[in-house]
């Protein structure tokens, strides 16, 4: 079964109908936690990554109870959706990005499984973080959608992810050494979910939605009103993407 993690903008699946509420208990939180069950034709699941209000820091989330309930509620693939800001040329707000890398800048968040008494210590291959199959599936998707629409959206194929602590948005320079170190666009949240998921056998793609210039790409400076508008207009977008690989 697929399953949809949420970002910034994302609460909810979208669905009325067929829907079921459920709470997974596991053993990484004393709370349970929710998910939404769209049990369709292709049944998918659905978990807000920052909670249904937004009241989940990016530092504070709780990646392993969050990937460890989606296992045991069936998912064994899962698209993140993701908010972020754009570094490299043709990553702009409206873009969206499917990228094949990422690199950690973050410190202090529970990164593995392994050190749990029942868990055996495991090296997992990294080399790839996003699972090629599904990406090429959300490659197709939005190409579809892009198709079907008068106002395409541009579309980066590729690309290098970095991750930084948050919540705070990063400084002008901590930009241009990301942009060195060759960074495209920059986020808070793909580690540890990607890692946990590959440590649990769990495909693992994203689908990113460019939200604003990153600090010190243009003069101005970035504002949450504009990343607001752009989210807002981009969710439509990105509900008929996930529609497109429900349903296919």
């Amino acid at each position: 079964m697929l399953g949809i993690i949420g970002g910034s903008g994302f609460y909810s699946a979208g669905y009325t109908e067929n829907l079921r509420h459920i709470e997974v208990v596991t053993e990484y939180s004393d709370a349970a936690v929710p998910i939404e069950l769209v049990e369709t034709e292709k049944p998918f699941a659905f978990l807000a990554r920052h909670g249904k209000e937004h009241h989940i820091p990016p530092h504070e989330i709780n990646y392993r109870a969050n990937i460890d309930a989606l296992r045991l509620a069936g998912v064994t693939e899962i698209v993140a959706i993701n908010a972020v800001g754009g570094i490299a040329e043709g990553t702009g707000p409206g873009s969206i990005i499917i990228p094949d890398q990422l690199i950690d800048y973050t410190w202090g968040r529970h990164s593995t499984y392994c050190g749990q008494s029942k868990r055996f210590v495991q090296h997992v291959d990294f080399s790839f973080p996003f699972d090629q199959a599904l990406s090429d599936k959300l490659v197709s998707a939005v190409n579809t959608i892009n198709d079907q629409s008068e106002a395409a959206r541009p579309v980066v194929v590729g690309g290098v992810y970095g991750v930084t602590q948050g919540p705070r948005l990063e400084t002008a320079a901590e930009i241009r050494k990301m942009r060195r170190d060759g960074c495209d666009i920059v986020g808070m949240t793909a580690m540890p979910e990607a890692v946990l998921a590959r440590e649990l056998g769990i495909k693992y793609g994203m689908l990113a939605l460019s939200v604003n210039w990153a600090a010190g790409i243009l003069p101005t400076v970035v504002t949450m009103e504009e990343i607001e508008a752009v989210l807002v207009d981009g969710q439509q977008f990105l509900r008929r993407v996930i529609a497109r690989i429900t349903d296919a």
